[in-house]
């Protein structure tokens, strides 16, 4: 008798707890903001994270606010207004050769996201066919035209061997479409915008250089690393669900961009996923972030290579890949 009522006494705690267990509320989420420099289909891997639930699946709500400019993004996170920031690493390479105490640690793009477009009559058969030419391309600083710049100069071109006109980033379709130039220099969704208006392209940069740091994800060093961990995994989930469920990824493209043709956006998508500007982890490695800064240096941006082993948090890294 006493041994089934000792039973019934742990049988009716254990229901209790359980009861307990599921009325109880829910860790609160750990709020981040994160400052993206432009609001762009290049960081289509942390809007997949936002929107397909995967920051959210580590116990993270995240703001998205919109800087305006990668500079702008940088020192939001060196104010701690914003926890992270999604730019190109070389600002946060500079920002760190003056003494900011900030770093990358992880991967959003990992192909140099540049193409040069031509109307059809442009023959093109090599860098060298572009002397003489009258070309736009995009306000400096941006990286599309230091690329275009270290390209000629790869090829025994100077600057003034062409007639560069700069315009607002963004704005390089019009006097391509307008007729007022025959080549331009253009990142997406501006390139698939042209070729559906019967432009051709004649230089893609991500087949060009491979594996290239275009963008990541920046912090300061002395930022949580809990959170930040759940941050770096909710993206590796992001980007490895981008490549097992496309359709999918096009949708929620689509969904942030709504006042772009959905052709456009799915070519662009699709273009990117192709030629893999989209990265397949969040991984930085020691070529990618070389290959990336070597134009900064080259541009007297940098004047040395970030060192890889301090720069590029590895740590966050290599946990988020082993949890997937």
């Amino acid at each position: 008798m006493i041994r089934s009522k000792r039973l019934r006494l742990s049988a009716s705690v254990a229901a209790i707890l359980g009861f307990a267990s599921l009325v109880a509320p829910a860790r609160a989420a750990d709020k981040v903001t994160i400052s993206q420099a432009f609001q762009s289909m290049l960081y289509l891997p942390f809007y997949v994270a936002m929107d397909g639930g995967f920051f959210a699946g580590e116990g993270v709500e995240v703001t998205k606010e919109t800087a305006g400019a990668p500079a702008v993004a940088l020192s939001a996170v060196i104010s701690k207004s914003a926890q992270y920031s999604i730019h190109g690493p070389e600002w946060t390479a500079i920002a760190a050769s003056k003494g900011a105490p900030v770093n990358v640690v992880a991967n959003v793009v990992n192909g140099a996201a540049v193409w040069i477009a031509t109307t059809p009559d442009v023959i093109f058969n090599d860098v060298k066919d572009l002397k003489g030419q009258k070309i736009v391309t995009g306000l400096m600083p941006t990286t599309s035209t230091s690329l275009f710049l270290k390209l000629l100069k790869e090829n025994g071109l100077k600057p003034e061997d062409v007639e560069m006109t700069q315009v607002q980033l963004g704005s390089e379709p019009g006097p391509l479409l307008a007729g007022q130039a025959k080549i331009a220099v253009m990142y997406e969704p501006g390139l698939d915008q042209v070729v559906a208006k019967g432009m051709k392209v004649v230089l893609g940069f991500p087949e060009r250089y491979g594996a290239y740091a275009f963008s990541s994800v920046s912090a300061r060093k002395d930022v949580d690393p809990a959170i930040t961990q759940k941050v770096v995994t909710g993206m590796q989930k992001a980007i490895r669900f981008m490549h097992a469920e496309p359709e999918k990824t096009i949708a929620i493209a689509k969904k942030q961009f709504p006042n772009l043709d959905p052709a456009v956006v799915e070519a662009a998508v699709k273009r990117m996923m192709r030629e893999k500007v989209y990265p397949d982890s969040v991984d930085i490695t020691a070529e990618a972030l070389k290959t990336g800064m070597e134009t900064q240096v080259a541009l007297g941006n940098l004047s040395a290579l970030p060192d890889y082993a301090t720069f590029v948090r590895r740590d966050f890294i290599e946990k988020s890949l082993a949890a997937n």
